[in-house]
């Protein structure tokens, strides 16, 4: 039997000027991992939404078949520590500041990758003027490039509007 994990936590990029989380992962921290089977009898586990035909064999840790813990709220433990209101919304001021200042610089790489890509027809570099294949691969790098700040700055925007 197959066996593929599918865990969509975080999109990290590495940029020459920065680096940088997507922050899907605040919203997937929460999700449930859960065990599926496919049409072919391969294995999953992931916390998005399956292919139409997968069937659930369980979700959630040490949960039997067929059950789903979602609609289920666990008690908070006695020990837990507490936060004040306040101290809660200076943390939630400085994640608000920093998803900006996060989306702020993933729009300039967009800008700038736009540059690069030149709507799909940038000019050749002399290396690549004799071999069509360098320039080919250079276009969908620059391609890539461009969808991987879009999806970033989805992220971002999708992050920073859970927070209101």
């Amino acid at each position: 039997m197959a066996f593929t994990a599918y865990l969509s936590v975080a999109r990290w990029c590495v940029c020459a000027t920065c680096w940088c989380a997507a922050l899907t992962f605040a919203a997937a921290t929460n999700a449930e991992i859960c065990k599926y089977i496919d049409l072919e009898g391969n294995v999953h586990y992931t916390n998005v939404a399956p292919e139409k035909g997968w069937k659930k064999l369980s979700c959630g840790v040490g949960e039997e078949t067929g059950r789903s813990s979602a609609g289920k709220a666990s008690p908070t433990p006695a020990a837990f520590p507490k936060v004040d209101a306040d101290t809660q919304k200076t943390r939630d001021d400085v994640r608000r500041r920093v998803l900006k200042d996060e989306l702020v610089t993933e729009e300039k790489l967009l800008a700038e990758a736009r540059v690069a890509y030149g709507d799909g027809a940038p000019k050749p570099l002399a290396e690549e003027q004799a071999d069509a294949q360098k320039y080919a691969d250079r276009l969908s790098r620059l391609r890539q490039a461009v969808s991987l700040h879009e999806k970033n700055i989805e992220a971002l925007r999708k992050e920073l509007a859970a927070l209101r």
